[in-house]
């Protein structure tokens, strides 16, 4: 008899932690450089234009025997029915049998696994010595951007946060931003040592921000999580050696920072044709300022060495994550074996 675990998101917080999702996605980005998984054609459909649609995002992980799934759908009239605009599962499969191994709620893990791709990109290609890091943009995914940097920059000490839509949100967000963040680290039932990480959040100066032309000259890592579709951030803001890791576009149309960063950048996605599609990397593309070869490469070739990163101090780096199926089934699995190991989920027989 076939058995399946099904996980809501409580279960799959009492068992995720984010220092463990960091390492499974680095893997991740080196299993596709090593071509030993692969991403399938991403599927959209609007049911109702503007108002329903769903995408399914998929792949095959030879190296972790799974295949599976993501599908997510947003219904923007659900909220008037006292129900999430936003639902999220994934599915996993046995690659040697077919057999499913898991259902599981995927909001949880989006933002977990996002947040520990845009800080992987800036752990390899943002200056040693980065101190400054500005936050844009002040919701779901902005905590789980800060813990996941904090985490991987050894060096961090100042958060800047900044909301382009309300600058009272970004007073508040910085002002709860030390808690949250603590509660965000405490939220797996599996403990690791975290004495390291509370004192840095301890120590850490956080403050809201008004004038996002010089904090962008303050900082030395910008992460920018909007649904923008006009810039930003403008290229003559930007100092020498600043890095960015641009999470926001996940659809085509949407920009968050000035095509015109990208002349003077080094670029590296976390899949080409993703990234050229409906990630950062696609308006400055069709707007001119630069052609297909200016992308470097992809962040598992750096991390295998094969490309090179930053070469410089001075040098402007962009890494433009869109966000990968490979990522989210890879850390559903991590959850998966979790789970099971403390006999947490619904065992169901099919």
């Amino acid at each position: 008899m076939t058995q399946i675990r099904v996980l809501n998101q409580a279960m799959v917080k009492e068992v995720l932690s984010l220092k463990e999702t960091i390492q499974t996605v680095e893997d991740v980005y080196r299993g596709k450089a090593n071509e030993t998984s692969t991403l399938w054609p991403m599927i959209f459909y609007e049911f109702d234009p503007g108002k329903a649609d769903m995408d399914i995002k998929s792949g095959y992980m030879k190296e972790l025997g799974i295949y599976g799934l993501k599908l997510v759908s947003w219904y923007g009239s659900n909220p008037q029915q006292q129900l999430p605009a936003l639902f999220g599962t994934t599915m996993l499969f046995d690659d040697q049998t077919g057999a499913p191994l898991g259902i599981v709620d995927a909001e949880y893990i989006t933002g977990m696994r996002t947040g520990a791709a845009a800080a992987i990109g800036s752990k390899y290609l943002a200056r040693a010595d980065s101190e400054t890091l500005l936050m844009v943009g002040t919701g779901h995914q902005a905590l789980f951007q800060l813990l996941s940097h904090l985490l991987v920059i050894p060096n961090l000490k100042q958060l800047l946060i900044y909301n382009p839509l309300a600058q009272e949100q970004a007073a508040a967000f910085a002002a709860n931003c030390k808690e949250q963040l603590l509660h965000l680290l405490d939220q797996p039932k599996i403990k690791e040592d975290q004495i390291e990480v509370r004192e840095k959040i301890a120590q850490l100066q956080i403050r809201a921000v008004e004038d996002i032309a010089s904090a962008t000259g303050e900082a030395d890592i910008v992460v920018t999580a909007t649904p923008s579709k006009q810039p930003l951030i403008q290229a003559d803001w930007v100092k020498p050696g600043t890095h960015f890791s641009c999470v926001g576009a996940d659809m085509s149309g949407k920009q968050e920072i000035d095509g015109a960063i990208f002349q003077q950048a080094r670029l590296f996605v976390d899949d080409r044709n993703q990234a050229i599609a409906v990630g950062e990397t696609e308006q400055p593309i069709k707007q001119g300022f630069i052609n297909e070869t200016a992308i470097q490469g992809e962040i598992g070739e750096v991390i295998l060495g094969r490309v090179a990163g930053r070469i410089s101090n001075e040098d402007i780096t962009i890494y433009d994550t869109t966000g990968i199926a490979l990522q989210d089934l890879a850390v559903t699995k991590q959850v998966l074996d979790a789970a099971k190991k403390n006999e947490i989920g619904q065992v169901v027989d099919l």
